[in-house]
């Protein structure tokens, strides 16, 4: 029988507002794709305002690569090409046909075709984004072999979609996207479960995989975590890391020849009047798939999950990499009597708050800080939610004085973002851990490059 591999520390985070087992299909006739989505892609456009798009037609590519394209996940017209400060490139709207179109694509035989082949394919059709790589988090580069590649088929954050539920009736899809991965990578393929709460066939009958068992709490979801505790990432390595649901979707696009974007996403959220899932498609507008469906107006909309999301506007656009809209309530608000209260309702991680031991059922959170920016010192708060065997606060000082060869020490190789988001939600000095962690990151890689 497979080991489990049991977590210990961490930190499970109940908010009221998950989606409940139904999906529902949403009006939605605008669509993006973000730059911003992905970390150190210099993107040139490809396309101008008012030029008409099948689904997988080129919008941009990578100025470092130029072989890594993002395309279309919808057929129509380019509507906006939206760019922020310094012209920076930021969205490519896309107002979508009613009947979807999509780009004739020359799909070899899986069973034929060489690794070389399989890439250019994945290159050319835009599914080439959703294979990142440890160290940095970032798109794989397409002539790095990988040491193995790691599939977490559980997500074990705040209000979290049912990777169980969402895989249903896909098998077939996922199975050859693992074989695609399998033959490209030349790397075994480890396929992590959680011990207790996977059931779906999809995922216990994959074949071709090393299917590894976790169980604990947040982040035991968390690829990051599963990878250390399976075998750590050092300097000179790499690993490819994908969500289960876009191993699927490449395996979907050498079935079917196309590249399709369709995607159930779960809209959660104290805010959601109906939690349920939404079937849409990737990039889809938020303020269509949420109409009528928030309470409220002063809101925050998250693509993704609380810990690790991106704040978006009201009309902004599902990230490409997230299968989770979550509305909580905005922060901007007067606490009265702010730390004097009680707290009986209030999220505690210690025990400064009689929540800790009274208040067990999902919370409502929202955005307030609760409290300033303090002194960073070293708390051992850290290491009670962070289960890798690394110093982190020693790490995060070691970026923020900007030594590499220290943070190497440290482990920066290992972690990426969500590895430290409950340090962030923890933390008592109110620091932005989370973007320090990036901009280490990409410090590391500058050097290394």
């Amino acid at each position: 029988m497979t080991k489990i591999i049991t977590i210990r520390k961490g930190l499970d985070i109940k908010l009221k507002g998950e989606a409940e087992h139904i999906v529902a299909t949403a009006d939605v006739n605008r669509f993006a794709v973000k730059p911003t989505d992905f970390h150190g892609v210099l993107p040139r456009l490809l396309v101008a305002e008012g030029d008409r798009v099948l689904a997988g037609t080129p919008l941009f590519l990578d100025k470092n690569d130029d072989r890594i394209l993002f395309t279309a996940p919808v057929s129509g017209t380019v509507t906006e090409v939206r760019r922020g400060a310094r012209r920076l490139l930021e969205a490519i709207v896309i107002s979508a046909d009613t009947t979807p179109e999509y780009l004739q694509m020359q799909i070899p035989d899986l069973a034929a075709a060489t690794a070389e082949e399989i890439i250019d394919v994945l290159l050319k059709s835009g599914a080439w984004p959703f294979i990142r790589q440890r160290p940095y988090q970032v798109i794989a580069h397409p002539d790095h072999k990988p040491r193995a590649v790691f599939i977490s088929a559980f997500d074990s954050s705040p209000l979290a979609p049912d990777l169980d539920f969402l895989i249903g009736n896909r098998g077939n899809a996922f199975q050859v996207g693992v074989d695609v991965l399998k033959k490209i990578s030349g790397a075994p393929v480890h396929l992590n479960i959680h011990a207790e709460q996977t059931s779906a066939p999809e995922f216990l009958k994959a074949a071709g995989v090393q299917i590894n068992r976790f169980k604990g709490p947040h982040p035991a979801g968390n690829v990051g975590i599963q990878i250390h505790h399976l075998d750590p990432v050092n300097k000179g390595e790499v690993v490819w890391t994908l969500n289960p649901l876009d191993v699927a979707m490449i395996g979907r696009l050498f079935l079917e020849k196309r590249f399709n974007t369709e995607r159930v996403v779960a809209l959660a959220g104290s805010e959601v009047m109906h939690p349920r899932y939404i079937r849409t498609h990737m990039g889809a507008c938020v303020a269509e798939i949420t109409a009528g469906q928030v309470a409220g107006n002063n809101v925050r909309y998250i693509s993704g999950n609380v810990l690790t999301g991106t704040r978006i506007a009201a009309d902004g656009f599902l990230g490409f990499y997230d299968h989770l809209i979550t509305v909580i309530p905005e922060g901007n608000h007067h606490e009265f009597l702010g730390w004097a209260k009680p707290g009986l309702k209030a999220f505690s991680f210690s025990n400064a708050f009689p929540s800790k031991l009274l208040h067990r059922k999902p919370f409502v959170p929202d955005t307030n800080l609760h409290g300033g920016e303090r002194a960073f010192v070293v708390t051992g708060q850290y290491e009670k939610v962070l289960p890798m065997d690394i110093y982190p606060v020693q790490l995060l000082k070691a970026i923020l004085a900007k030594d590499i060869e220290l943070m190497e020490d440290l482990g920066i190789y290992e972690v990426c973002e969500e590895d430290f988001a409950l340090c962030e939600v923890i933390c008592t000095s109110k620091i932005e851990v989370q973007s320090i962690l990036r901009e280490g990151l990409d410090m590391v890689r500058q050097e290394m490059s």
